[in-house]
């Protein structure tokens, strides 16, 4: 099922992305995980004289990422990054799909082996509507979470004290943190308002 688009209009980066795109150092090493049509990847490129990669398992997608000049690799995240060096990225990127992979401490350990930084985001169980819609005997459904129960991709859900928690015992070190309420910045009680995190760690 196809993602949340990566522009807001007239080509302009979404601000969730926008944030990833300025924690990554100019000139670095880049692997951007279920990187989609290659758009980030693209804009890294040529804002930032990236030098990135990209994986993802979508046909359609691919073939987007060729057109845009993208280097990418066809392959399913689950099967882990063992094609990889250690340390053979700066920063690999993993955005919004950490919810949807079957296993999640795998795949962190995997970044946090192929580079020095890793970049998450995942939607926020713990935004304030999902837990009245709990109340109310359904399973929320929002636009960062839009989809059933039954049709979900989204596997492992988690609230910002769950990943944080997670985080320390893989041993991954928190550096950055920034929450979005759709396309906005949300510093005041992030745990319950925010529709969207993003982390960047350092691996030890």
């Amino acid at each position: 099922m196809e993602g949340p688009s990566l522009t807001q209009g007239h080509g302009q980066l979404r601000n969730d992305l926008a944030r990833i795109a300025s924690w990554i150092e100019p000139g670095s090493r880049v692997l951007d995980l279920g990187c989609g049509d290659g758009e980030l990847l693209a804009h890294l490129r040529d804002e930032r004289q990236v030098n990135g990669a990209g994986v993802e398992i979508d046909d359609h997608s691919v073939i987007a990422c060729v057109r845009r000049g993208v280097n990418v690799i066809q392959q399913n995240l689950e099967e882990g990054l063992a094609l990889f060096d250690a340390r053979q990225f700066d920063t690999v990127v993993l955005s919004q799909t950490l919810q949807s992979m079957h296993h999640t401490e795998h795949i962190l350990r995997e970044m946090a082996r192929v580079a020095r930084y890793g970049v998450v985001s995942f939607p926020n169980f713990g935004y304030w509507p999902h837990g009245w819609a709990i109340l109310r005997g359904r399973m929320p459904v929002t636009g960062q979470m839009p989809y059933a129960w039954y049709n979900t991709p989204n596997i492992h859900l988690c609230t910002l004290r769950d990943f944080e928690s997670l985080a320390r015992q893989l041993g991954l070190r928190i550096l950055e943190r920034a929450t979005f309420n759709h396309d906005r910045e949300v510093r005041l009680l992030p745990g319950w308002r925010s529709t969207l995190a993003l982390y960047r760690f350092a691996a030890g």
